[in-house]
């Protein structure tokens, strides 16, 4: 399995944007479908969007459908998540994962997670 580190998280103001990272190692995310979700204190881990090493299809939840896109670049061995119009309800932890899945994968298929990397949005 992939090993995954997150990075690019950080306080930010409502409105703004951040792009999170995910690198992986130990293997290649060219034949994984790659997911990220997050985590707010008290509340249960939300699926945010997939993107599969198939076709590359993408999904995203419809929270945050239309604020944020889910990309990869398997050159890099890296999986994006682009942030914009931050509101204050999407602090959280954010998490990569990936999926030997070669299509769009459902929570239980992710086996492979990273560390997290907290996003904090003031108002």
């Amino acid at each position: 399995q992939v090993q995954l580190v997150e990075s690019g998280g950080r306080s930010v103001q409502a409105g703004g944007s951040l792009r999170l990272s995910c690198q992986a190692s130990g293997g290649t995310i060219s034949t994984y479908t790659m997911g990220w979700f997050r985590q707010a204190p008290g509340k249960e881990r939300e699926f945010l969007a997939s993107i599969s090493w198939i076709g590359g299809s993408i999904w995203h939840a419809d929270s945050v459908k239309g604020r944020f896109t889910i990309s990869r670049d398997d050159s890099k061995n890296t999986a994006y998540l682009q942030m914009n119009s931050l509101k204050p309800e999407d602090t959280a932890v954010y998490y990569c994962a990936a999926s030997t899945n070669a299509g769009i994968a459902l929570p239980p298929d992710f086996g492979s997670w990273g560390q997290g990397t907290q996003v904090t949005v003031s108002s």
